[in-house]
């Protein structure tokens, strides 16, 4: 009579299976932490750049939301500049005359809320978001690319 119990090859055919398990719930929870910081990036970018249109209008004064590439840094009018995380990267499209550098410039906002225009991408890896302003109207949209 066979006592019952687990071979050898049984066992190691479960821990092969689980720790795939392991490995495939990793990968996920780090694309979705990544996920999540590109998606915070792209709502306080828009948020500042909100902000310096706003500040235009209600100053009556032109104000210039201010992106550095190299230093993967941006700035809204009368704040502090802020570093992006670990891991993203930023690039400005803007008007030529609004560039202070290589890889810096601005998006200068005029008093009326119309401005200079261009867009702000986010990159992480594959995923790819983009801050639309519009020249005319200073409107400001957030388009997510993949």
């Amino acid at each position: 009579m066979r006592e019952g119990g687990f071979s050898l090859i049984e066992l190691m055919v479960v821990m092969l299976l689980v720790s795939l398990l392991f490995a495939v719930v990793g990968v996920s929870i780090s694309r979705s932490v990544e996920g999540a910081e590109i998606r915070n990036a792209a709502r306080e970018i828009t948020a500042g750049i909100r902000h310096t249109r706003g500040q235009a209008i209600i100053q009556r004064q032109q104000q210039v939301f201010q992106v550095d590439a190299d230093k993967r840094t941006w700035q809204a009018a009368g704040r502090e500049s802020v570093e992006l995380p670990a891991g993203l990267e930023i690039i400005l499209d803007t008007a030529r005359s609004e560039m202070t550098g290589e890889e810096a410039g601005g998006i200068r906002f005029y008093p009326d809320g119309a401005s200079t225009g261009g867009s702000v991408t986010l990159l992480a890896q594959e995923r790819q978001w983009v801050i639309n302003v519009s020249w005319l109207t200073g409107e400001i949209s957030i388009d997510q690319e993949y």
